[in-house]
């Protein structure tokens, strides 16, 4: 079947654009962001956050109110004030061309011009390049930073490095201040972490890895949402050298990608690549996640 892209209007988000493959569709808004709000089987439920209530934004002083809107969206390494932030509620140009939908918001304040590129085929998975382009004039130094906001509910499953590096060490974890080592949500082993959502949750909590099994895995209601990336490289990563992280409140899961830190020369682009799979969940959610435990166990 062809891929089909077409305008439509999806909940509280107004304008936003659709590509499908009559198994599977993916919904990016057009009047804001970009976001990618929704990934799931054409009939199925959003494996994806939406905050129809806009419950998650920040107030940037001088530049207005940013907002999550949920989904999927490219950010800038290192986070601070005012830059990350940076509001973005402006309209979208689209362009679709042979499969590929690509989404361009207005270049940043900061001499930043973000994009994201989604490609379809007639598989359940979507292709989703992640680009920053530094339009200042300068060289600046920054990494890209993929951020994928999860629905409710689910359990995140994150392989660990388990390379035999001798007398050197082999496995980098972060932390944040108001993380806490003994959040019930998380569980860390030898070979794996997991984190769960939990919509009672008072505390955020995040984390990050050097992950270099390539691919996470959440598994949320009846669905299985499989990102796979890059391999892990000797580069400067953000964040204690963390090429992946993840976040949790009490609202959502975030799944997240670190590039390289780097200077960009002016007119360089910085990419993150990923792919995106879905998959219905033959078993229940425990069953599950117990054997992708026992898989990187293995």
């Amino acid at each position: 079947m062809a891929i089909k892209c077409y305008q439509t209007n999806y909940k509280n988000f107004g304008n936003c654009v659709c590509i499908e493959n009559g198994t599977i569709k993916l919904i990016a808004t057009i009047d804001v962001g970009p976001r990618i709000v929704f990934f799931g089987f054409i009939d199925g439920d959003n494996v994806l956050f939406e905050d129809t209530e806009r419950n998650f934004y920040e107030i940037n002083k001088g530049y207005g109110v940013w907002y999550a809107y949920g989904g999927h969206r490219i950010w800038c390494a290192p986070e601070k004030m005012p830059e990350t932030y940076f509001p973005d509620n402006s309209a979208v140009n689209v362009e679709f061309r042979d499969g590929v939908l690509t989404l361009t918001p207005e270049k940043t304040a900061f001499g930043k011009q973000f994009s994201l590129v989604c490609t379809m085929d007639e598989s359940n998975a979507v292709r989703i390049e992640n680009r920053i382009t530094n339009c200042s004039g300068k060289t600046v130094k920054f990494a890209p930073w993929s951020v994928t906001g999860l629905a409710a509910g689910g359990t995140e499953i994150i392989p660990l490095c388990s390379d035999d590096n001798g007398f050197l060490p082999n496995r980098t974890m972060s932390l944040w201040s108001y993380s806490d080592i003994n959040d019930k949500r998380f569980t860390l082993s030898d070979k794996y972490a997991l984190l769960k959502h939990d919509s009672d949750a008072t505390t955020p909590f995040k984390v990050g890895f050097n992950v270099t099994g390539k691919q996470v895995v959440y598994v949320v209601g009846d669905q299985i949402f499989k990102k796979t990336f890059a391999d892990y490289k000797n580069a400067d990563y953000p964040d204690f050298c963390c090429n992946f992280e993840t976040y949790t409140n009490k609202l959502f899961l975030e799944c997240e990608l670190l590039g390289e830190m780097k200077n960009y020369h002016n007119g360089e682009t910085a990419v993150i690549s990923e792919l995106w799979e879905i998959t219905p969940a033959e078993h229940d959610h425990d069953m599950i996640v117990n054997q992708y435990i026992k898989a990187m166990q293995s």
